[in-house]
């Protein structure tokens, strides 16, 4: 194997065990935090009966989607029922929440920025590049170093790994809004804030809830790599399938993946108008 000259991958060694070994008390409150939040959340939707959770989701999608949305719903999540995966359902389903809505709470500001500051878009687009090329599987290596196996590290790597749909979309449905409208906004006395809030944000909601889409497919996908550091849900009994040849588990618990997947899809679509 060549050796090469230029040692990139060594400097990021070093400040990732720099950051590891001087601030691993921080690490391990966030770790903590981070992992009762996850399983609190999990612990909510496992209280409930499978039917409970059935008719909640099932309701959302026919208020939003439609009655295809929610016979799509219902017959998938009792297919999955039915399948067995419903514990580890929940768990990944969590999982996707509080990483998504974490995602987004970073990602909203950071796009409405870029969209306004032609310097920070410059700087941030290569980030999320490297964010959006980078192999997902590196990302469980610092998440790993500074949070051990767990549900948090998974759910590090998977903020990381779905929040640049969200940025990028964020800053183009706000540049997107016609400036005639935000000159009559202004012209009328509108404060920045006020223009953001009650004309850009509202004229720019249907780029914003594809960003949100595409996040919580990000994260979804992110979850079953997750599986490997031992995050839980459906990523471990895809990874236990493949691990042990077992063509079946590994079969249902994809399937279920998809099932899950795809009922995420349709209803965060149906909140944009776009019914299917």
């Amino acid at each position: 194997m060549e050796q090469g000259f230029l040692k990139i991958g060594a400097s990021v060694e070093k400040a990732v065990m720099w950051l590891t070994e001087n601030f691993s008390s921080v690490f391990d409150v966030i770790k903590d935090n981070g992992n009762n939040l996850i399983e609190g959340f999990e612990n909510i939707l496992l209280f409930f009966p499978f039917y409970v959770i059935i008719i909640i989701m099932s309701a959302i999608a026919l208020y939003k989607g439609g009655k295809g949305v929610a016979l799509l719903t219902t017959l998938g999540l009792l297919f999955i029922y039915s399948l067995g995966f419903w514990t580890e359902t929940m768990q990944t389903l969590a999982m996707v929440l509080i990483s998504t809505i974490t995602a987004l709470v970073i990602a909203v500001p950071v796009g409405i920025i870029s969209a306004k500051k032609p310097m920070v878009e410059k700087a941030v687009r290569p980030i999320l590049d490297l964010m959006q090329t980078m192999p997902a599987f590196v990302y469980l290596i610092p998440a790993v170093l500074f949070f051990s196996i767990g549900k948090l590290p998974g759910a590090f790597a998977t903020i990381i790994f779905a929040m640049p749909p969200a940025v990028r979309l964020t800053s183009l449905g706000i540049k997107e809004v016609s400036p005639e409208v935000v000159e009559a906004a202004k012209s009328f006395g509108a404060s920045p804030m006020q223009v953001l809030i009650k004309v850009e944000l509202p004229l720019a909601k249907n780029s914003l809830l594809a960003g949100v889409n595409q996040t919580i497919m990000m994260s979804l996908s992110m979850v079953v790599i997750a599986g490997m550091i031992a995050a839980g849900g459906l990523g471990e009994k895809v990874l236990e399938g493949i691990n042990n040849l077992d063509i079946a588990l590994g079969f249902e618990s994809g399937l279920a993946v998809v099932i899950l997947a795809i009922i995420l899809d349709r209803i965060t679509q149906s909140f944009a108008g776009s019914k299917k």
